[in-house]
């Protein structure tokens, strides 16, 4: 934990001065004749980008619970972006669902498998896929923190069949995506961009999601704008709910550089994105009991827990 946090810090320092921006062109939820990638893209608001940087290094006082999950398959599919569509994306990295395809739905991942422990969480997760050299790498571990960062005494449970992304998978220059973090397991460096890890240690991401629903959207035309980050700890007005944060801290077994990402460059699916256009997508498939008893036993009460969602420390 106490790694966890210096690495948040030293991530505030370094994105103090990446914080620029404007609203990326939303894309309508009718994907029939679409064809770009613009559901992944779109550089936050100067108040948005200074409240994800806030938001990284916040301290979890106690109040969280997690999954444990794995690389479970990688293909061309994003069932958020352009559901129905096979093989029209980049290349993603699927962990937790074992079934998540173009054809997705929240019925269809009820009725999956899981590889996440606690088995209870059946939601679908995924990210861009690394590259090393050309040759992709899967996730080493992939442990998926809920955290009560904004208020947590009002969380409520994400609803099931709630979806949203994070990250720019277009950017052009760190500045534009403040959501990813990179950096290497026993070093409290961290950057927007892809470090070169040294021999013994493992490349590391940190992903960190929104907390703040307008309470009636499960999804919205760029799969964001359902969403927001709380602004000095405050949800606003537009989205009042506050739901726990969702923190996606994933190693690659990995050292060195020749490192690159799957994305979409000029309009073309590649596997050579640099680190800064790392994103990830969150499908909530959670059995709604389990993810309930969860927000109340741990987030709401304040209390780490385990991925069996009973307290660990207080």
């Amino acid at each position: 934990m106490a790694t966890r946090l210096l690495k948040l810090t030293v991530g505030l320092a370094i994105a103090a001065c990446l914080t620029t921006a404007v609203i990326g062109n939303a894309e309508t939820i009718d994907h029939g004749e679409h064809s770009g990638h613009e559901g992944h893209s779109g550089a936050p608001s100067d108040d948005q980008a200074a409240a994800m940087v806030a938001q990284q290094a916040a301290p979890v006082r106690g109040s969280e619970f997690r999954a444990e999950c794995r690389s479970s398959h990688r293909r061309g599919d994003d069932p958020i972006v352009f559901p129905g569509r096979s093989g029209v994306s980049h290349i993603h990295e699927f962990f937790g669902n074992t079934t998540t395809d173009a054809h997705s739905t929240l019925q269809s991942l009820r009725l999956g498998g899981t590889n996440c422990d606690p088995v209870s969480d059946k939601s679908a997760y995924w990210v861009p896929t690394l590259y090393q050299n050309g040759t992709p790498v899967a996730p080493e571990r992939v442990t998926i923190y809920y955290q009560g960062i904004t208020d947590h005494t009002r969380a409520v449970a994400h609803p099931q069949g709630l979806r949203y992304v994070i990250g720019n998978a277009l950017a052009t220059s760190a500045a534009q995506n403040p959501a990813a973090r990179w950096s290497c397991v026993g070093y409290p460096e961290s950057s927007r961009d892809f470090r070169s890890c040294p021999a013994g240690s493992k490349l590391e991401n940190y992903l960190d999601f929104p907390t703040c629903w307008d309470g009636s959207r499960l999804d919205s035309p760029n799969h964001r704008d359902h969403m927001a980050f709380a602004v000095a700890g405050v949800c606003p007005g537009s989205h009042p709910v506050v739901v726990p944060r969702l923190e996606f801290l994933i190693t690659y077994p990995v050292s060195g550089g020749g490192l690159s990402l799957a994305g979409n460059r000029n309009g073309v699916n590649v596997t050579t994105a640099p680190g800064y256009t790392f994103h990830g997508d969150f499908l909530n498939a959670w059995d709604p009991g389990e993810l309930r008893r969860r927000v109340d036993n741990c987030i709401k009460a304040g209390y780490v827990c385990g991925t069996d969602g009973i307290p660990i420390q207080q």
